[in-house]
């Protein structure tokens, strides 16, 4: 039956991108690393066709690149890289708490859809918080990516969230390969997401563009430094 077929190589795709995501944010494909499509089919015991589907996805979202001599590579980003990352998440994160002070149309802090939604994004806050006060950096990882793009979806603007989430996703690719080299990241990385949460309740857009400012600058810092070691 086609169609069965069908879901089932969208789902083997999508797991094979979910692993190898994984993977490169976890710091075990370090930067450089090149692999075909065969390899990584032989690797999960499956056909070649999901496999590529899924590294394409991935070099899409900045996760992966094209190596036209391997197949595929975990790109090294530079530091340099790394300071274009942050500048451009703070240009987005900056028109996104602008528009509060005019009003945004579809970000009412007072409105109760908004409310349920804000407290389901600091929950998502509070495991990051916990995750770095653990110094489980791939837990915190993944928590801060799904705060952001819930926190990014209440704004209304699709495109906005994706190509904010894609940005934070290649800044976490960029930053870990620095990150890894800690022997504990506790009490070192940024964990400021409810205070986030709360001032943009509060409807408080200078508060919330502060401390996104300090949490930038503190990653800079801290991988500017790591990157001069």
């Amino acid at each position: 039956m086609p169609g069965n077929g069908a879901v089932t190589r969208s789902t083997l795709r999508q797991q094979i991108a979910d692993a190898l995501r994984d993977e490169v944010l976890a710091g075990r494909l370090t930067p450089g690393r090149a692999f075909t499509v065969k390899e990584i089919a032989d690797q999960y015991g499956v056909s070649a066709t999901p496999v590529r589907e899924a590294l394409v996805d991935l070099s899409a979202q900045g996760i992966l690149e094209a190596d036209q001599h391997r197949g595929f590579r975990v790109p090294e980003y530079s530091l340099a890289d790394y300071r274009g990352m942050i500048e451009a998440r703070a240009l987005v994160t900056d028109g996104m708490f602008q528009s509060l002070s005019t009003g945004h149309p579809a970000f009412d802090p007072q409105a109760p859809r908004t409310m349920a939604a804000l407290a389901a994004v600091r929950r998502r806050g509070e495991e990051a918080q916990r995750a770095a006060a653990a110094g489980d950096l791939t837990v915190l990882i993944g928590y801060d990516l799904r705060f952001w793009r819930e926190l990014s979806g209440l704004f209304g603007n699709p495109y906005l969230a994706d190509f904010l989430h894609r940005l934070r996703v290649r800044s976490w690719v960029c930053a870990v390969q620095y990150l890894r080299r800690l022997p504990d990241v506790r009490g070192r990385l940024w964990a400021g997401h409810t205070d986030l949460v709360d001032a943009l309740g509060r409807h408080e857009a200078d508060t919330a563009r502060a401390i996104v400012a300090a949490a930038n600058e503190h990653s800079l810092a801290l991988v500017e430094r790591l990157a001069a070691e």
